[in-house]
Parts: structure tokens; C-alpha cells; sequence
């Protein structure tokens, strides 16, 4: 049994495992919405329509629900909405208008309509879901400010607030850079990044002097504008092999020159004499101490 038949089962007096006894017929009928599946714009205003075909001498009962994972709460219940759409919503008839929809409105709603006349009692019901849109906000990008040639260089760019999800487009030097690289022209142009608009990573597998620039990333996903991050120079340089041999040649003489000039000292004597002198000092020391020890012995 669905959960509109259970509900109808409620109304046709069944409480508790016993029939009751009810003066009304209960029947569903089906409720029409002009969408399912409503998409709007972040701080814009959306309409959730629910129609029936019942006739004006009835009397209706109308309940607006959202499903969430922890629960059903009530939006409209007994002539006036509740919770976050209190200030923001309207009827339409048995639609709704929502005004100012943020991102927590997102989720699925439930019409309920209850149409009770001298001898039937109508139940119907339509759920739509409502999806809203969200502008993407400035992303953040990583750009290494130095590199060396033939090494993996990865740049990054990334934002997390827009719905649907950003994609991104890498530019070097004010030039938006191609998505896949390989084959045909970009083979020809000896292209050596991967470009991934969907995580919005560009790759460098071996890089070299001439992918030296300055990146910016811009991130889009349809609605509203698309932001851009700051721009970011990345420098690309040969490894500087001569630069390194000069350097250790350097260290190599000055560790020499340091060798040479302990043995020069060692030959001269400075350090025989040094040891000299303390060894004279000490005994210096310990001939005064054995006087006075034998000083006080006489004594």
C-alpha cells in the first residue's frame, strides 16, 4: 500500500487495527503541477503549482510538506506557512510562490489537497522538487611562482559554492588554453599540459621554458557571471648545471685551504706550544698545592 493509500485507509476510519465507523466515502483523485522538476535562481522567486479539478462547492483542505532526509516538516499547514518560508511565501491559489529562494530551499515538496463534500471525501497529492541554481564565487588558484625544466608541475583552481558545480577554463597570458592536448595542432604546437575543465587542474608533465607566463583560471557554471582569480606569473628556468659545479669547486678549495692552513700551524709548533704552556701551568698548580699540603702537615 503507497503512502497516499495509507493515508486514505487512515480516513476511512481505520485506527489502531479496528474499523471505525465514518459517515463520508473516501477516494484519491490525481493532482496535476505544471513542473516536477522547478529550477531557480539563487535570491529569485519560483512558483511550485499544484491544480485540481475539484468543484466549488466542496471544501478544501490544503497542506504543503517538505521531505527531507530526517523528516517531513510542515511549509503550509492550517491557512499560514511555517519554518524558513514564513516571511518569503505566498499562495496561488494551491500553489505556492516563494520569494527569495536561497539554496536551503532546495529539496522536495509535497501538495496535499483534501476535498470533502456531503457524501465523498477526496484525497490527492503531487511531489516537486525544487533545485536552486547558484552563481559560482571567485575561485582559488595555485600557481607556482618557479620551476624547473623537466619537472611535473600541477596548477589548481577551485570553488565550492556553485550549484551545479563549476567548470573551469585555464588562460596563459590573456589566451584561454586548450582542453586536450596530444594530438593534431596542439601535437604540432608542442603543447605538454592536460587541461581538466571538470576538477579544474592543468598538468605540466615535463615542463619547460617556453610554458613560462602568467595563468589565471575562470570558473562557470551557467548561471549568473563567471568569476576569476587573481593572475600568477610562473617562472620556468633551465637547471643551472655549471652554477653547481662552481659552487662545489668553491666549497672543495675553501675546505683545502682550511687543511692546509692547520698543517702549516702544526708544522710551525703553534699548537706544541700552546700544550706546552698549559702543561707548565699545571704543574705550576699542583707544586703549589703539595706545599701548602705539607705546610699543614708540619704544622
Amino acid at each position: 500500500m503507497g503512502t497516499l493509500g495509507m493515508r486514505l485507509a487512515f480516513r476511512r476510519g481505520f485506527h489502531n487495527g479496528k474499523k471505525q465507523v465514518t459517515d463520508h466515502k473516501v477516494t484519491g483523485i490525481a493532482i496535476e503541477t505544471d513542473n516536477k522538476n522547478v529550477k531557480a535562481e539563487e535570491f529569485k522567486e519560483t512558483i511550485l503549482s499544484c491544480k485540481h479539478k475539484f468543484s466549488k462547492e466542496m471544501s478544501l483542505r490544503i497542506e504543503w510538506k517538505k521531505i527531507q532526509s530526517r523528516g517531513v516538516s510542515f511549509v503550509y499547514y492550517n491557512g499560514q506557512f511555517t519554518g524558513d518560508l514564513k516571511d518569503r511565501a505566498e499562495m496561488l491559489n494551491t500553489g505556492i510562490r516563494i520569494r527569495n529562494v536561497t539554496r536551503k530551499d532546495s529539496g522536495t515538496y509535497r501538495c496535499e489537497i483534501t476535498a470533502k463534500s456531503e457524501h465523498d471525501q477526496l484525497l490527492g497529492e503531487a511531489t516537486i522538487t525544487l533545485t536552486v541554481l547558484v552563481a559560482p564565487t571567485t575561485p582559488i588558484c595555485e600557481v607556482p611562482s618557479s620551476a624547473m625544466t623537466g619537472t611535473v608541475v600541477e596548477l589548481s583552481c577551485k570553488e565550492t559554492e556553485g550549484s551545479p558545480p563549476s567548470e573551469y577554463q585555464w588562460y596563459k597570458n590573456g589566451v584561454a588554453l586548450l582542453e586536450k592536448a596530444g594530438t593534431g595542432g596542439a601535437r604540432a604546437a608542442n603543447i605538454t599540459y592536460t587541461m581538466n575543465k571538470k576538477s579544474g587542474t592543468l598538468l605540466f608533465n615535463t615542463v619547460t621554458k617556453n610554458d613560462t607566463g602568467e595563468y589565471f583560471c575562470e570558473a562557470s557554471n551557467g548561471i549568473g557571471l563567471s568569476q576569476k582569480c587573481s593572475v600568477k606569473r610562473m617562472q620556468v628556468d633551465d637547471l643551472n648545471v655549471s652554477g653547481i659545479i662552481v659552487a662545489v669547486v668553491f666549497v672543495a678549495l675553501v675546505m683545502a685551504l682550511c687543511g692546509l692552513g692547520v698543517f702549516y700551524a702544526q708544522k710551525k709548533g703553534y699548537f706544541t706550544k700552546e700544550s706546552s704552556s698549559q702543561k707548565k701551568s699545571n704543574c705550576q698548580s699542583t707544586s703549589e698545592k703539595d706545599f701548602k699540603h705539607t705546610k699543614s702537615f708540619v704544622i
